[in-house]
């Protein structure tokens, strides 16, 4: 995949794109809105792991957020499985020095219309963020998802129990 938007490109990940993970994700401020899958610190080893197993993968559902020659974040979904099939999650990360550039709105509406013609069975979109998290929020409603409800302590992160937001995107 490979689109050009107006404040990035998102395109399929590359091996060279190794040094660039590193050097954003490493960041504790990322990781502390992200699922614990994410790690922290983030090491040259994890940003190797994580591009093998982007690289190649059919169907491709995650995707590199590149501005310049730098993969600065990423986006993609998830489809969901069994009596949920019809639905797909989707998560996305910026580096904090592209924070408040649209950037992060431009990328999930590119990728939520990519999910919906590439997977024709969904009805559904939906992110979780954490309520704490209102930038997160906000590119949502501006990507046109409608807030569903609050789930109450719903996760946990950096050892704190939290809430999560619940929106979704109904085509």
């Amino acid at each position: 995949m490979h689109l050009e938007l107006t404040t990035c490109t998102l395109r399929s990940w590359r091996a060279s794109d190794a040094e660039s993970l590193v050097k954003y994700a490493n960041n504790r401020n990322i990781w502390l809105n992200l699922r614990d899958r994410f790690p922290h610190p983030f090491t040259p080893r994890d940003a190797l792991g994580f591009l093998d197993s982007m690289i190649g993968k059919d169907p491709e559902l995650v995707f590199a957020v590149v501005v310049g020659d730098e993969a600065i974040g990423g986006v993609g979904f998830a489809l969901q499985k069994d009596i949920e099939r019809v639905s797909a999650e989707i998560g996305y990360w910026i580096a904090e020095p592209f924070w408040g550039r649209g950037i992060a709105t431009e990328a999930v509406v590119a990728v939520t219309q990519y999910a919906l013609a590439q997977h024709q069975e969904l009805t559904r979109i939906f992110a979780v963020p954490f309520t704490r998290n209102v930038a997160s929020c906000r590119v949502l409603e501006k990507a046109g998802y409608v807030f569903e409800g609050t789930l109450r302590r719903s996760a946990i992160k950096d050892g704190v129990i939290i809430d999560q937001c619940l929106y979704a995107f109904i085509p």
